[in-house]
């Protein structure tokens, strides 16, 4: 190939016995077999087998040698024996008789081991990530990445989409996540924001007349780290369509994430076509708007039955009369579990903050009874009505959270969870994907009372705008909708708002007069003045579909040169201090916190 290689590390064979070859890579282990010296070289393609024998002068250099070396070898191509050939690699048949070889570069040694998955602290990990990438597991992960992106990329073009590039310096959002701000050296005093998303650019490429617009789009959120989230940056496959309604929207993603899905992962797929679950429903049967699938509990709503006069459960009886709810969760066929399994789910919950979960296990003798703490509170007949609300049996637990409506939602999402990974109800080698559609336009902020958009403020609402009651804005439901695989969000999506009154008007209940909406949305107002289409999109995280098919459980290990949990690039030492003149040639001083 060149004077480096004439193969690369994956491709001999036992067809090439007998030639003369040349190899370059990195030492990644080393054996020594007392006549013979067993040296792995590995590159982005594989790994070869050399040996050395100990009549070679250059033996003791090799011994020395430390790994990660690299290093070109010239040999002879032989075949292994019989007991020594390795089918765990596609050279496995073959080894490489070293005759000469030449040191290209030195390495130090070395502060994590490359040829081992061990696992090592974050800091570290990121602090040398040139090594870390080197590591089989990661380095896979990575060229994985590469190939869902190429795929994708393909199949948007498949399906009639135009790729195009919208800007990085762009102006701030008033809503969503805090916006990273550059300052203007040319405009003193006044800055640019990286996009968080290139919301408002597709849909002017919407405005401007192309039809289907797609991105592999870089976005940047001054927001904490969490496993299915990288701070600072990420990337999104950014998509918008003219002249659709949310179904058509579905369609295109469903199609693609079926197909890479299918491509790049031996997994089963639990749906090829995505069930659609209200955002009321998702909250009242998981407790969430992520509903993981692959769980079949379901929560139900029984808070009527703490109203009847035959339950003298009066600890949740109290807590109904003042406004909270209780709700269930039933475990078929678990009366013959132990207490301890039981008692641990109640452990368990107090651990989450809850005030524990009261259960019990339906028997009958005679006639139906509760087995457990609480059983004893409920009659025959309470019994017979709980079994016909929760499709509950003979022979099924069932357990029992009771709170206001918000913190209910968050335990009970949680001890669905929690219960099926207890009686091993969740099938790891399946993806169940699923929309979550019908989100309420605005919610109540909890501290202040305020009303605010819910979700993207450029969402249109459901219904005929002519008929809807804004003055209850709570019930004003959006085609707002998100995409979730196996309990994660993907993305969320919308169709959108192309009428400024309309727009204006929802603002406005917002807190927004149209000075302000004018101030911080001139080019999308001033747009949608000229002749918009109606038009919706989504933008599916490009992280998150590649973290699923790698089967990692946090996002830096599909990632290449991720940030820390602090928003901190260990490798670069970034963010770092700029220099007095920097600062002066963009108007700026830096006040130090005293």
């Amino acid at each position: 190939m060149n004077k480096y290689r004439s193969h690369n590390c994956n491709e001999l064979r036992k067809s090439d016995v007998g030639s003369k070859v040349f190899l370059s890579g990195w030492i990644n282990k080393k054996r020594d077999h007392g006549n013979l010296l067993f040296l792995d070289l590995r590159d982005n393609y594989g790994i070869t087998q050399c040996i050395i024998e100990k009549e070679n002068s250059k033996l003791d250099f090799l011994e020395k040698m430390q790994l990660e070396t690299v290093i070109k070898i010239e040999g002879k191509v032989v075949n292994r024996s019989s007991e020594t050939i390795n089918k765990d690699i596609e050279t496995g048949e073959i080894e490489v008789a070293i005759e000469k070889f030449e040191v290209l570069g030195t390495c130090k040694e070395l502060p994590l081991p490359v040829f081992s998955n061990q696992e090592y602290a974050e800091e570290i990990r990121l602090k040398y990530r040139f090594l870390d990438l080197r590591r089989k597991k990661i380095h896979e992960n990575i060229i994985l990445r590469s190939k869902v992106i190429s795929f994708i990329r393909s199949e948007m073009n498949k399906f009639g989409f135009l790729e195009y590039q919208t800007p990085i310096l762009t102006s701030s959002s008033p809503e969503g996540a805090r916006d990273f701000l550059v300052p203007s050296r040319l405009n003193p005093g006044k800055f640019y924001a990286l996009p968080q998303a290139p919301q408002q650019f597709k849909q002017l490429i919407m405005v401007s007349g192309f039809d289907k617009y797609f991105q592999i789009a870089p976005c940047f959120r001054d927001e904490d780290a969490r496993a299915d989230r990288s701070p600072g940056e990420f990337y999104q496959l950014d998509l918008e369509m003219s002249f659709v309604e949310q179904e058509d929207v579905f369609n295109v993603v469903e199609k693609l994430l079926v197909n890479t899905f299918k491509k790049f992962s031996k997994k089963k797929l639990m749906f090829d076509k995505f069930p659609k679950i209200s955002y009321a429903d998702s909250l009242l049967q998981y407790g969430s708007d992520k509903p993981d699938l692959r769980n079949p509990l379901i929560i139900k709503d029984i808070t009527e039955i703490f109203t009847r006069t035959d339950v003298s459960f009066d600890i949740f009886k109290k807590l109904v009369k003042s406004g909270s709810r209780v709700r269930c969760i039933i475990t078929k066929n678990t009366k013959d579990k132990p207490r301890s399994f039981f008692d641990g789910i109640d452990k368990w919950a107090k651990e989450q903050g809850a005030s524990g979960m009261a259960y019990f296990t339906l028997e009958k003798d005679k006639e139906i009874s509760g087995k457990g703490p609480v059983g004893k509170f409920f009659s025959k007949a309470a019994l017979l009505e709980l079994m016909n609300q929760t499709g509950a049996n003979v022979g099924d637990s069932i357990f029992f959270a009771c709170d206001k409506l918000k913190e209910l939602e968050r335990i009970t999402s949680l001890a669905r969870d929690k219960i099926a990974k207890e009686l091993d109800l969740i099938d790891d080698n399946t993806f169940a994907f699923c929309w979550v559609v019908d989100y309420p336009m605005f919610e109540e902020d909890e501290q202040t009372k305020k009303i605010k958009f819910s979700h993207n403020p450029f969402s249109m609402p459901q219904g005929d705008s002519d008929k809807i009651n804004f003055n209850k804005p709570l019930e004003i439901l959006a085609y707002q909708y998100d995409i979730v695989c196996n309990g994660i969000e993907l993305s969320s999506g919308a169709i959108r708002n192309h009428k400024p009154d309309l727009m204006y008007k929802l603002f406005s209940i917002a807190g927004y007069n149209q000075k302000q909406v004018d101030e911080k949305f001139s080019g999308m107002i001033n747009a949608l003045s000229f002749g918009a289409p109606p038009h919706g999109g989504i933008a599916p995280g490009i992280d998150r579909i590649v973290m699923l098919l790698a089967n990692e459980k946090n996002i830096r290990e599909v990632t290449m040169f991720p940030m820390n949990q602090n928003a901190q690039d260990l490798m670069m030492n970034a963010p770092s201090k700029v220099n007095d003149e920097q600062l002066k040639e963009l108007s700026l001083s830096l006040k130090t916190k005293k």
